[in-house]
């Protein structure tokens, strides 16, 4: 590629005087990845190019094999090539999206963390962890990945900790959670390398209003994002989603926040139409749908890991909520039969 192919004409100027050489950038795309998370990325490194006049990041797109990588949308991504050996100064990100256990390879996973050993910075975007998971790269260090995907990532890998928040930058490995967050952590680089007046420009030109820190939650908090301010519900919900393979004693629930059980039963209805029993059923048939869509695990772990004792209800009670059986949606999820 050409120089002009990373310096696009633009309107809007930022004077920068005594650059580096450029910034190589390489993404990774693995089948069914994020095309939002992915563009989030790339789009900053071409405005700051763009605003600046000059090609201060430069950038490349390869596949395990150099084919063409179809997103979780529908839609066919062209690459530049097929895995291949990186200047050590290179940064290097995988895009990953949904079903991500089953897209991320080991081939791909043992060619990144070769690149990390000879200097590279690497990265996850979206569920990107996944392959750097495999690769063995994360034991004791901070990273994250996209919220839907905590569940079945913790029961794969039990001794990683993912951390629920937008980006991490631990060292020379660097993960953003998905979605927009991205482009938190790419204008996180731009400042870094360029600062404050070229990273603000950019941040308007994406039209993203804030530049967020690393730390923030990548959900609202539970009493947004369920639309109440009642303190009483929202730590009994997260009592719920904490303890969701345990059983259900509302009784003991009661006592431990110092309400009746009776409360708490209307608080349910008042504010979710539903009853508390009701509620957390549905909770956990949903965490098991996850770990269906996004692991190996047998159905029968599955049934347990959320607190079914017997299988044959788990099925039943699934089938009814989902309008399919556990193992059909596991054999759908595959593509077989």
């Amino acid at each position: 590629m050409t120089q002009d192919t990373f310096v696009p004409q633009g309107v809007a100027f930022v004077p920068l005087e005594d650059t580096p050489p450029p910034q190589e950038i390489v993404f990774v795309l693995v089948p069914n990845l994020s095309m939002l998370a992915f563009a989030a990325a790339i789009e900053p490194l071409r405005i700051a190019n763009q605003l600046t006049g000059k090609p201060l990041f430069k950038w490349r797109t390869l596949s395990e094999d150099g084919e063409n990588v179809r997103a979780s949308n529908g839609v066919e991504l062209g690459v530049d090539g097929a895995l291949c050996d990186l200047d050590r100064n290179a940064h290097v990100f995988v895009c990953s999206g949904v079903l991500p256990e089953q897209s991320s390879s080991q081939k791909t996973a043992d060619w990144i963390r070769a690149h990390w050993r000879r200097g590279c910075t690497v990265g996850g975007l979206c569920t990107g962890a996944y392959t750097l998971a495999r690769a063995g790269m994360l034991k004791g260090r901070a990273f994250t990945l996209h919220w839907e995907n905590l569940p079945p990532f913790r029961e794969l890998h039990p001794d990683l900790e993912p951390r629920e928040q937008l980006y991490v930058i631990d060292d020379r490995i660097m993960t953003a959670s998905g979605g927009t967050a991205a482009t938190d952590l790419f204008l996180r680089l731009i400042n870094d390398r360029f600062g404050l007046t070229l990273s603000q420009a950019v941040l308007n030109m994406c039209i993203h209003s804030l530049h967020r820190s690393d730390i923030e939650a990548q959900q609202s908090s539970r009493s947004a994002s369920i639309g109440i301010r009642n303190e009483n519900l929202v730590r009994v919900i997260k009592h719920f989603e904490a303890n969701i393979d345990q059983p259900l004693n509302l009784d003991e629930v009661a006592d431990e926040f110092g309400i009746s059980r009776r409360q708490i039963e209307r608080l349910f209805t008042k504010h979710l139409g539903i009853s508390p029993k009701r509620y957390f059923a549905q909770l956990r048939l949903g965490r098991a749908r996850a770990l269906l869509a996004e692991t190996d695990l047998p159905v029968a772990e599955i049934a347990a890991a959320v607190g079914f004792d017997s299988s044959t209800y788990f099925a039943r009670r699934f089938r009814d909520m989902f309008g399919v059986t556990p193992h059909r949606f596991a054999a759908g999820r595959s593509g077989a039969d």
